[in-house]
C-alpha cells in the first residue's frame, strides 16, 4: 500500500483536528506506523474515545476512493514528506499533512507571497483598493494568496490577475467545490495563473466552521497578510492573529475613522499589530532586500488606467463596424520586433502560450480567439489582459490583438 493511502487515512479520521494528526505523525514516525497501532499504543496517548475509535477503523476503501476522484479530476496531491511541500506551512504545528491541488502550486519558499483578507460585504472603497493593491503586487512579482469568497478575496485575486500575476486560492471546501457558485469565473482563471488549493479531501462541502481553520493556510503559506477592509468581529481578523502567532508580517489599510468596515483594520492599526499600507509600495518595500530577483518596479499605472482593468467586462456586442476583419498575412509581418527568451514563453499558462501563438501568425479580436481555439470567452479576455500586461500583446484599432515580441524558440 502506498504511503499516500495512509496519510490520507489519517487525515480523514473522525474528529481529528490538523495538530492532532500532526503529532500523531510525529509520534509514531509514519503515517503507516500510525494505521498499524493497535488499542492499547492509541490509550497510552490519551487520545479521545472517539478519535480513538476511528483510528481502530482499519478500512483503507475511503482512502483509496480520493485517491482515484483526485485521479480522475486532474487534482495533484501533495504531503508533507515531499520535497516540494512548502517550508513555510511545514513550520505550523498544525500544518496540513496532505495538500489537494488544482493548477500549478508555485515554489512559495522562494516567492513573495502575500495574503490578502477582509469582508465579504466590503464597501466600493474596499473592493477598490484590494483590486488596486493586488494588481501592482502582481506587476512587480509577488504571488498573492488569498479564500475565494464574495467580497475583499473575489476582489483581491481578480486584480492580480489582471496584473498579470500568480494567484494561490485557499479553499474551505474540497478544490473540485466553486463556492461561492457566482465566483465560478474566478475559479476557473486560478486553475490557468494558480492554483486552488486544500486541506480537505474532493467533495468536500465548505460549511462555515471549516474557514477559520482554513485561514492559518493562508498566512502559513504568505511572508505577510494584508487586512483590506473588516470589521472589529470580522473572520479576517483570525487570519491576521493567524499571522501573528505564525511571526508573519501583518498589514492593514485604514479607513474612516467612523466606517464600520473599518473597524477592525483601524483596531489593528491603532495597537501596533499591523503595518498602515496606501498602496502595494508600502508592501514591497519590507521584501526588497531579501527578494531582489524576484520584485520589480514596473511604472506605475494611473488611477484611470487601473480602474480600467478592474472594471467588469462587458458582454460581448458581437462584431461592430470598428471590428475590421483580419487583414492578410502579408500585411502582419513585423520583422523588427523584439525577441525575447524561450524561458519567458515557457512560464506562460498552456491558454496564453495557445492564444500567443495564434496571434503571432494573425491579428485577430477576443471573438475570433474564442471561435478558433474553444477557449471560453472570459479566459480569452483574462490572458489577453495578462499577455499585454507583460507586453507581449497590443491592441489595435477595432479591438484587434497582434504579438508586440518575438519569443526565441531554437533551444
Amino acid at each position: 500500500m502506498a504511503a499516500i493511502s495512509y496519510l490520507i487515512w489519517l487525515t480523514t479520521r473522525d474528529s481529528i483536528r490538523a495538530d492532532m494528526a500532526v503529532g500523531l505523525l510525529r509520534h509514531f514516525g509514519t503515517a503507516e506506523a500510525v494505521y498499524y497501532a493497535d488499542r492499547a499504543e492509541y490509550d497510552l496517548l490519551r487520545i479521545p474515545p472517539r478519535l480513538r475509535d476511528s483510528l481502530l477503523d482499519k478500512k483503507l476503501d475511503g482512502a483509496e476512493g480520493i485517491l482515484e476522484r483526485c485521479d480522475r479530476q486532474g487534482i495533484t496531491l501533495l504531503t508533507c514528506q515531499d520535497a516540494a511541500y512548502p517550508e513555510r506551512l511545514g513550520q505550523l504545528d498544525d500544518h496540513p499533512l496532505v495538500l489537494y491541488v488544482k493548477g500549478k502550486l508555485p515554489r512559495v519558499d522562494k516567492e513573495v507571497a502575500i495574503g490578502m483578507v477582509g469582508s465579504r460585504k466590503c464597501t466600493p472603497y474596499g473592493q477598490t483598493m484590494a483590486g488596486r493593491i493586488s494588481m501592482d503586487l502582481a506587476r512587480s512579482g509577488a504571488v498573492v494568496v488569498s479564500g475565494m469568497a464574495e467580497g475583499i478575496d473575489a476582489a483581491s485575486l481578480k486584480g492580480a490577475l489582471q496584473g498579470g500575476g500568480r494567484v494561490i486560492s485557499v479553499l474551505a471546501g474540497g478544490v473540485d467545490v466553486v463556492y461561492p457558485a457566482c465566483n465560478r469565473w474566478l475559479y476557473e482563471d486560478i486553475q490557468t495563473s494558480g492554483a486552488l488549493i486544500s486541506e480537505n479531501p474532493p467533495g468536500t462541502r465548505p460549511e462555515g466552521w471549516r474557514f477559520p481553520i482554513r485561514n492559518r493556510i493562508i498566512s502559513g503559506l504568505s511572508l505577510g497578510v494584508l487586512v483590506v477592509e473588516a470589521a472589529e468581529r470580522s473572520g479576517a481578523l483570525i487570519t491576521a492573529h493567524d499571522a501573528l502567532d505564525q511571526g508573519r508580517d501583518v498589514f492593514a489599510v485604514p479607513g474612516p475613522a467612523d466606517a464600520p468596515m473599518s473597524g477592525g483594520t483601524n483596531l489593528l492599526i491603532s495597537r501596533g499589530e499591523a503595518r498602515l499600507v496606501r498602496s502595494a509600495w508600502d508592501i514591497l518595500l519590507e521584501y526588497t532586500g531579501q527578494y531582489p530577483q524576484k520584485l520589480t518596479f514596473p511604472p506605475p499605472l494611473t488611477v484611470e488606467e487601473s480602474d480600467a482593468r478592474l472594471a467588469p467586462e462587458p458582454a460581448p456586442t458581437g462584431n461592430t463596424e470598428a471590428e475590421a476583419p483580419a487583414p492578410p498575412a502579408s500585411e502582419q509581418e513585423e520583422p523588427d520586433l523584439p525577441l525575447k527568451s524561450g524561458a519567458e514563453f515557457d512560464r506562460l499558462g498552456e491558454e496564453q502560450r495557445e492564444i500567443f501563438l495564434l496571434l503571432a501568425q494573425h491579428r485577430l479580436t477576443a471573438e475570433d480567439i474564442v471561435g478558433r481555439t474553444e477557449i471560453p470567452a472570459r479566459r480569452v479576455n483574462t490572458a489577453l489582459t495578462i499577455l499585454q500586461s507583460q507586453g507581449y500583446l497590443k491592441e489595435l484599432p477595432g479591438r484587434r490583438f497582434t504579438a508586440a515580441v518575438r519569443f526565441d524558440q531554437d533551444r
